[in-house]
């Protein structure tokens, strides 16, 4: 009778199970859980490139974007 309870299971929980066997295949089995600091500071690093290009980069954005404009305005 086990045999067919397990056969009879609902899609949705053979699933789940499905999703953990392979969570637990994936699992490192050392105990090493990545570099967490090491992705935090790339993070952050890409975050202040990001801001820092961002201030160097808007002027001449703006300007090229109002140089557009006027010359469309003045082409009519």
């Amino acid at each position: 009778m086990g045999r067919m309870k397990r056969a009879m299971a609902v899609p949705g929980e053979l699933a789940a199970v499905a999703w953990l066997r392979l969570l637990a295949a994936a699992r490192p089995k050392d105990g090493e859980r990545g570099d967490v600091p090491g992705w935090v500071m790339v993070t952050l690093m890409s975050a202040v490139l990001v801001v820092a290009l961002i201030a160097v980069a808007q002027p001449l954005l703006k300007e090229l974007f109002e140089t557009a404009i006027q010359r469309v305005q003045n082409a009519k």
